[in-house]
Formats: C-alpha cells, structure tokens, sequence
C-alpha cells in the first residue's frame, strides 16, 4: 500500500454549498451500491486463508466487477464481515462514492473531481456516546484482535494483514496537523499490529519525529472506512495540510470525529473498526513481504515497527474493508485512482502556468495508475510538447514513481487506450521523439530495479506523440467526421436500433 509524500501550495480554501452525498457511513454506502446493483454478497462460508483473495481475484478479472461482500468467514465467531473491491475498477462506485453522476464519462468524472477536491470542510466532533464506533469498546487485556477474521491474500505473503483497505492517522509533532495514510499493516499478536511506511511517507516523517523527542508516536488505524476517507489516504497533499479536510469538501460535510480513550488523536466516529496505540522506538518485528498492487510480492522480509494496541473500538458485526493488491482490474486501486490522480496533475499544471492543457490521464492497468500518464494538448509554440512532459514529469502529483509520460494531440482522447496507440504509431518517431530522465523518485515496491537499495531512485521516458510542430502544416489530415453529419448521425441513434448512447466526438474534419 502506498501513500504519496508531496509538499502542496495554493490550496482553495471555501465552504461546500451543495448538497452532501447520500450516505453517513460505510454501512449507508454499501446499500446504496447495493441498491444501484454493484454489490453481490457472498453468504456460502469462505476461508479468510487465501481461499476470500482467490474468489475476489476470479471474480474481478473484468473491469465491471462488482463490489464483493463476504458475509460466513469460516470459523469466525464475531459476526464480522470483509468487504473487498469496494471500489475497484468501478467509476459508478466511485462516482456514488463522492456525488456525482455515475454516467459521466471518464473525462468529464476527471473535471468534476477537480471541482470538488478544491473545498475544504473541517472536521465536526462527535459525542463518544454517540459515535456508532463505539457500539463495542475495549482495553488492555480485554482486546485479542486474533479473534476476528484478518485475511491471508497470496501464498507468499509474510502473514495476516488487517489492514489494506485502512487509513491511519499520525499527528505531525511540530505543526499538529494530522495525517491520513493507507499503510499496510500485518497482524503479529493480540494487541500488536506492524506498520510499513515507506520512505518519505507522512506516517513515517510523523514517527520519526516523535522518535526524535524520546517519545512514543501515536496512531489510530481504521479497518472498516468509507470509501471517500479509503481514497483520500493514497492521494497527493502538502505536509501541512490534513487529508480530514479534503474527505469532508468531498462529502458536503465534515468528517465526524470523537474522542480516543487513551491516545490524543481523534478517531473516525463512523468507522466499523479502528484501534488506537503507540509506535516505540526499536519495538520492531518482521514484517513482509505482502502481494502488492504491481502484481508482485513488494518489500522483502524485514523489521518493521509495532503498533501496541492500547484500545479497541467497533460496531457490532463490524465490516472489515479489505483491499485486494493486484495486477488491474483486480487491484483495489483502480478507476478511482485514475480519476482522482489525474485531477491532481492537471491542477499542478495549472499552478505551474502551462498553457495549452486540455486532458490528463492516468491509466489504471499502468501499475494502478502510478506507471504512465498521458497528457492531451493544443499545441502553441515551438518546444510545447517538451514542456509539458518535463512539467509533467516532474509535477508534485505525478513525479512518485510514474514512468512513462506521453504527450498527444487536442484530437486524442487520453483516456482512451485504443487512441493514444494510435498517435504513438502514427505521430511518434521513437529516434527524435523519446528522452529519458534518471535518477527520479521512485518506490520500494518496483520489481524492475536490482539491487532492491536501488529502488528510492527510478527513471522516466518522455515520450512526444503530437504532430512534430515545425512540419504541422504539412502532417498529413486525419480521417474525421463532418460535425454536422455526426450531428446527424447521433440523432438517429435509437431510431436505427443501436443500444447505448452515440459515441462521444469532439474532434471534426476541418475545410
């Protein structure tokens, strides 16, 4: 599980004046997926021992999967049920997830999302009496998380994780702000749970600080999420400012928070199940590898540090959300990713001042969306291209690990696979057309670098697959409709039996 480590500037502070989305909680949302027929629930007993992942893993092999609840995990006795590809390869789920309409096209998804990740709702607090995470709340020995169902994903896997759906929350020891991180979590005991952050990671700047100062860190750690707190945890934002913020612009209200019993951070007052405790400096126990979401085991067997669990906080019959590491489309980190990253490169890039940026996107079978992002432009001025891909390259919200950046047309669609082959086939000369950038920032979890110490540094391919501007008037013309025929043509649609809406076009023959 990774979590992005960015330093943000110009942040659009406001209120949200529209209406909240349609759900309070996990529970509200899993029926309103449910509703909208995304979810199948699975109530034959599965075994959490690899059996649960190989039947998410099957069953998420085409990107129109369904969310999949697992509700008789075999020998549990707590009543607990494990929630997986909660969102997935989905755009509806996410487009419910956050509000909008399920039937906007991945483009317009990527506009909308910029819109609302610009609002800012702090957080509200919440009662302890009325938190629904404190249905059942536990301490000191009264806690054994080893009685509830905590998944083995791959048969390499180092152990049970619970937490890869999760988020955790660390407190900055100089600026108080919290941090919201996805960071994989393996099972060792009752009350100790290990914690991976890679380097650069909040979570981890976080400890270190805390470490620093002789003092123990805080954590609070959620298995059981909503899907909006799920994915803001893996996304780009500044070292100052708190991702609590940004769920709560998404959601049209602020995040519901309550009190801890022993820690000082606040703890999700919605969730299913989240525990709180300290990270001691040198506590450590080997943790790893886990199936990550490359589609290979990511991070080699290590000491890691510990979580001692001071307290237990959960709904009865708590949902677990586990999130399935994986080659797309079964990767928890699927089409929202795409959608929310790219939104972020274009907002970067309208900071940085480019002119000339119709459409990013960042395709999800790309390693989930870290490997390659595609760049539409309108091309204005000589070396256009080139400085979007450097910008691009290099942007806050792209520069983690993304290694091929690739620059198309106005007339390209960039979320479409099938169109961007087409201008790297018909527009790029591999010999003029390619540079390569070295010793970029890169990730632990890349299998290419050898040996593993090397992984910290990567490299990336510019690749230009616009028209080549000093020959522009001479490149050939490309075979488009006439808008007016298409016009035509769409119109007629249902009347010459086609199911479906017409294609979508926005390029046209020009006279």
């Amino acid at each position: 599980m990774e979590e992005q480590s960015v330093e943000r500037t110009g942040a659009v502070a406001g209120s949200n004046q529209d209406t909240p989305v349609a759900w309070r909680d996990l529970r509200e949302w899993v029926a309103l997926i449910e509703a909208n027929g995304l979810l199948k629930r699975i109530d034959k007993p599965v075994d959490a021992d690899e059996e649960l992942a190989a039947i998410a893993y099957l069953a998420t092999r085409r990107e129109d999967a369904p969310a999949l609840m697992f509700d008789t995990i075999t020998g549990d006795r707590t009543g607990s049920s494990i929630l997986t590809n909660m969102l997935g390869s989905s755009k509806e789920r996410y487009a419910l997830a956050v509000g909008i309409d399920p039937i906007l096209s991945t483009a317009e998804m990527i506009a909308t999302t910029r819109e609302i990740m610009q609002r800012r709702v702090k957080p509200v607090p919440v009662a302890k009496a009325d938190a629904r995470v404190n249905e059942v709340v536990l301490r000191g020995d009264e806690i054994d998380l080893t009685q509830f169902p905590v998944p083995k994903f791959w048969p390499g896997d180092g152990g049970r994780y619970i937490g890869t759906g999760d988020i955790a929350l660390t407190r900055n020891p100089d600026t108080g702000r919290i941090n919201v991180g996805c960071y994989r979590q393996m099972l060792h005991g009752p009350r100790r749970v290990g914690l991976y952050c890679s380097p650069g990671k909040h979570g981890l700047i976080d400890r270190e600080g805390w470490w620093a100062r002789g003092k123990p860190c805080e954590v609070v750690a959620a298995y059981g999420i909503d899907p909006v707190l799920f994915m803001l945890a893996a996304q780009v934002f500044g070292m100052k400012e708190s991702e609590l913020d940004v769920a709560g612009g998404m959601m049209g209200r602020g995040v519901e928070l309550t009190e801890a019993e022993y820690v000082s951070l606040p703890i999700p007052a919605n969730a299913e199940f989240v525990i709180e405790g300290l990270l001691h400096p040198g506590d450590s126990e080997e943790e790893g590898p886990l199936g990550e979401f490359t589609g290979y085991y990511g991070r080699e067997r290590a000491p890691q540090p510990v979580i001692e669990v001071k307290a237990v906080h959960h709904r009865r019959s708590p949902i677990f959300t586990a999130a399935l590491m994986a080659k797309y489309p079964s990767c928890e980190i699927g089409a929202y990713y795409a959608i929310m990253r790219s939104a972020r490169i274009l907002d970067d890039l309208d900071r940085i001042g480019v002119s000339g940026v119709l459409g990013a996107y960042a395709h999800p079978a790309a390693a989930s969306g870290w490997g390659m992002v595609v760049v539409s432009i309108q091309q204005q001025y000589a070396g256009h291209a080139a400085q979007v891909l450097a910008l691009t390259a290099q942007c806050p919200a792209a520069a983690y690990y993304t290694k091929w950046i690739i620059a198309v047309d106005e007339d390209v669609d960039p979320t479409d696979f099938n169109d961007v082959m087409w201008a790297l086939s018909t527009r790029c000369n591999p010999a003029d057309d390619l540079d390569v950038l070295r010793n970029t920032w890169s990730t632990g979890l890349d299998p290419s670098q050898y040996p593993p110490e090397l992984r910290p540094y990567g490299s990336k391919v510019l690749i230009n697959a616009c028209k080549p501007h000093k020959h522009i008037k001479q490149f050939p013309q490309a075979t488009l409709l006439r808008q007016s025929v298409y016009e035509r043509a769409a119109a007629r649609w249902d009347e010459l039996g086609f199911e479906g809406p017409p294609p979508k076009l926005t390029a046209f023959h020009q006279e």
